[in-house]
């Protein structure tokens, strides 16, 4: 495929998902950074030490800004996909709600739908349909 085959609407609509669910992320890891109370509340109450909370948001934050890079932007995907994988992991075993099981996922979708609709490469790899792909 070449560059023209995404117009300009799709390409939007691919960098807008992508952005929101990576200004997310962002806030997430910064917020890791900073371990206020909530934060702290949280980890510990998912079973991990507070220890690992800098750790973690500094893998999310490094991820997504590698997401974020068009250069490495499938790495960081993989990436993310494997990220989020281990909180729907720690969900189901700390035996959360659906919602905070299916949240993860739902990130997962939108960072993948984002690339899909912002990188040729991707749609190349993956395409869903000829009369979607070209349009």
């Amino acid at each position: 495929m070449t560059q023209a085959t995404i117009s300009k609407k799709w390409r939007w609509t691919g960098r807008i998902v992508s952005g929101l669910a990576a200004l997310f992320l962002l806030v997430d890891g910064g917020t890791k950074l900073f371990k206020p109370a909530p934060v702290v509340e949280a980890t510990l109450r998912l079973g991990y030490p507070e220890s690992t909370i800098v750790g973690i948001g500094i893998v999310l934050i490094t991820c997504t800004v590698l997401y974020l890079v068009p250069r490495t932007s499938m790495l960081g995907a993989v990436l993310l996909t494997g990220y989020l994988g281990g909180a729907v992991a720690t969900h189901v075993r700390a035996t959360s709600g659906w919602f905070e099981m299916v949240f993860p996922v739902l990130f997962g979708v939108l960072i993948w739908g984002g690339l899909w609709l912002r990188d040729n490469r991707l749609r190349a790899l993956l395409p869903v349909s000829r009369a979607i792909a070209m349009n």
